[in-house]
């Protein structure tokens, strides 16, 4: 069994380490004890197996190894210009060594006449090979300590560095780590995982992680621990998700009636795609399963989400309950109540809206209405949290943009329901790449919409450059005279806000010299104007009296202008593609042809390039998520308040895509065949689930 108290004991005890260096570990690294220490791998191997003779090498490429014995050894230079050079020799030719730094400790350690294996770039230097601060060990130290296969290169810095904790310092206290520790490493995989699975046991997948003899051993390595991590975040979500559904009972909704019937044969505005009816399948099959229904649904702008949740509450209705419908912004708010009160027309369905700056007698009015059962469908922002908002029976809880609210503002939503809380249904328009959702979002049911509602054209989207401003404009002008309206896009840092105030003002300026009133009106909306100049500006463009809004990232959720079709983006390499995409969204609400101008200046990163192809070459929104995921990692697409659970040593969600669906099968079936992990085979899951504590974030445990 694993000596937990040798694996946490402090990393000053270990040998080679000693308060000192202790100190700089903790402040550099953030290790402190034994466990912190194994776990912090390699992040590049250096190939060791493979040795060259003298006349193969070759100034490109990567570092290589050769034996040589040293012809001679000769200081040059005086202070900071001293150098030592090694002329050193084989059987196929010779070539020179040369060290700036470190000058007295090489020459102490490097003898004439002796062999040594050699570990360098390869250079050229006033047209001869040359080799600048190579590694170099006796060749009988390296023949006795068989060295020569994958060399681990740790991460340090320049106070590491001074302490001689180096990569080969580092090394070291590696090697005298796993000596220290190898009879306390227990083993957390039971032993038919290992097996069918070819896994190799836990310590020796922790030493060829830090000291691989070749790739092959590291590959396997590297999946075994990979697996493990995942494997345990996955069961912690579902045991999480379990525990949630048998401790959450839920109202039943049995019936679709009348609602559903009426709404589906009088004012369904289009048939719905294969998507929706596979989600509103899911979601009917969750309400009359008499537990709370969790469910997230994902779906690009504009896939119809919002005619989801409203089915969803006709369902809700049928069955004698109220809903409501929580959005983060009173913009957003404000568009599915028009969105929703459409859809209920004629169908004797009372939909009210409650925000901040609903009047006092409005909102009275409104509460009693809620209180009573008179108004079915509340929707509202934070302000539905309030202890006055009391529901007859509300037993749907719709969620916009999940992330935006906290947990203990969620859970007050829950204490609105009466005998059980209301089922929850979160929508978001942020397309998380389906591992990661499964990886983070694990307790939750996973809905999604992968389709787009007919007669929807896809956004032709184009990249220029500045030097193409006049042939954008051109086209602008085409359009508008045409009939349609255009969005132009600033971005805003928020480090920096004057610059991009001055950058949107500057924009602004230009755009009204370029396109001149009377003939053409433009809006602005930036974040510095007062909310109800910002409300005002935005009607003005929602009503068609200007045809160009000149806007900060104001508008990326909320406007719902079908009648805008064009969308040119300033700066766009400043923007994330997450962010780009959402953007994009805004236009192609409409019939018409919509389009979407990304504008950069010459030098982009190569990151910004591939974020601007990604957005010319795809429309769909979990392709770009994926793109996103690959550039950013996980953390920076979750935010970095929910990346905290995935503080994953060893698997990358982005490359490790089959293994967090084979870790999720795994643990799905044992749960199935064993879901209190009794049997004596689980013994080991069992205390390791118990020792890690779960995840640290279980969505669906909000209650």
């Amino acid at each position: 069994m694993e000596s937990q108290h040798n694996l946490k004991t402090a990393i000053t005890y270990l040998k080679g380490v000693g308060p000192q260096r202790e100190q700089v570990i903790q402040k550099e690294l953030g290790l402190f004890t034994f466990q912190d220490l194994l776990y912090f791998f390699p992040f590049r191997y250096e190939d060791r197996t493979k040795f060259y003779k003298i006349q193969d090498l070759k100034a490109e490429g990567s570092a290589v190894q050769f034996i040589a014995r040293v012809h001679s050894v000769f200081e040059s230079g005086k202070g900071r210009g001293k150098r030592l050079t090694a002329r050193v020799f084989d059987d196929t030719g010779s070539v020179e060594l040369v060290w700036f730094k470190g000058v007295s400790w090489v020459k102490k350690s490097i003898e004439a006449g002796k062999a040594y294996v050699f570990y360098g770039k390869p250079t050229v230097f006033r047209a001869s090979l040359n080799f600048a601060h190579p590694d170099f060990i006796p060749y009988e130290t390296a023949r006795l300590e068989k060295a020569g296969g994958l060399e681990p290169v740790y991460h340090s810095s320049e106070k590491l560095n001074q302490r001689g904790l180096h990569s080969k310092g580092i090394q070291k206290l590696m090697r005298n780590l796993l000596e220290e520790i190898r009879g306390d490493v227990y083993e957390t995989l039971p032993p038919s995982i290992l097996q069918k699975f070819n896994f190799p046991d836990r310590i020796s997948a922790l030493m060829a992680m830090h000291f691989p003899k070749n790739p092959e051993e590291l590959k396997q390595a590297r999946n075994r621990l990979c697996f493990e991590e995942l494997f345990y975040l996955q069961l912690g979500l579902l045991r999480a998700k379990k525990k949630r559904q048998d401790k959450n009972a839920g109202h039943v909704f049995e019936r679709v009636g009348d609602y559903v019937n009426q709404f589906y044969a009088e004012k369904l505005p289009f048939d719905l795609t294969g998507a929706q009816k596979r989600v509103l399948k899911e979601i009917r099959q969750d309400l009359k399963l008499g537990r709370q229904m969790n469910r997230l649904v994902q779906g690009d702008v504009g896939s119809g989400k919002t005619l989801v949740a409203w089915i969803s509450a006709l369902i809700a209705l049928d069955n004698g309950f109220q809903s409501c419908l929580m959005a983060p912004t009173e913009i957003l708010a404000q568009q599915h109540y028009i969105t929703l009160q459409e859809y209920a027309k004629g169908l004797g369905i009372q939909v009210g809206i409650l925000t901040g700056s609903t009047g006092t007698a409005a909102r009275r009015q409104l509460l009693k209405g809620v209180k009573e059962g008179d108004i079915h469908i509340l929707v509202g922002t934070h302000a539905l949290l309030e202890d006055r908002v009391v529901f007859q029976s509300l037993g749907l809880a719709i969620i916009d943009e999940q992330h935006r609210f906290g947990v203990a503002q969620r859970a007050k939503l829950w204490a609105k329901g009466k005998k059980y809380p209301p089922h929850v249904l979160v929508m978001t328009a942020t397309p998380i790449p389906r591992t990661l959702a499964m990886a983070v979002y694990g307790d939750l049911d996973i809905s999604v919409i992968d389709e787009m509602p007919p007669g929807r054209k896809p956004i032709e989207t184009q990249h220029y450059y500045e030097s193409s401003r006049l042939k954008v404009w051109g086209f602008l002008k085409k359009e508008i005279e045409a009939g349609r309206q255009a969005y132009v896009v600033y971005p805003l840092i928020e480090e920096s806000s004057s610059l991009d105030y001055k950058d949107l003002m500057e924009g602004y300026a230009a755009i009204q010299r370029d396109f001149p009133q009377p003939k053409y009106q433009v809006s602005v909306v930036h974040g510095k104007m007062k909310p109800e100049d910002k409300e005002l500006e935005m009607k003005r463009f929602k009503d068609g009296e200007t045809q160009i809004m000149v806007a900060t990232t104001v508008i990326e959720v909320g406007v719902n202008v079908p009648n805008a079709s064009i969308m040119v983006i300033e700066s766009a390499e400043r923007f994330g593609l997450s962010q780009l995409h959402q953007l994009r969204g805004r236009v192609g609400r409409g019939a018409d042809q919509s389009y979407c101008f990304l504008m950069s200046g010459h030098k982009l990163s190569a990151e910004g390039r591939k974020r601007l192809e990604t957005m010319v070459e795809t429309n769909d929104g979990f392709v770009i998520a994926d793109v996103d995921m690959q550039l950013r990692g996980p953390g920076d697409i979750l935010g970095t308040r929910q990346s905290g659970m995935l503080d994953l040593k060893v698997a990358n969600l982005s490359q490790d895509q089959a293994m967090v669906k084979l870790a999720r099968n795994v643990s799905d079936a044992i749960l199935k065949s064993d879901p209190n992990l009794e049997l004596p085979e689980h013994a080991r899951i069992l205390k390791r689930l118990r020792e890690i504590g779960g995840p640290k974030t279980a969505w669906a445990e909000i209650s």
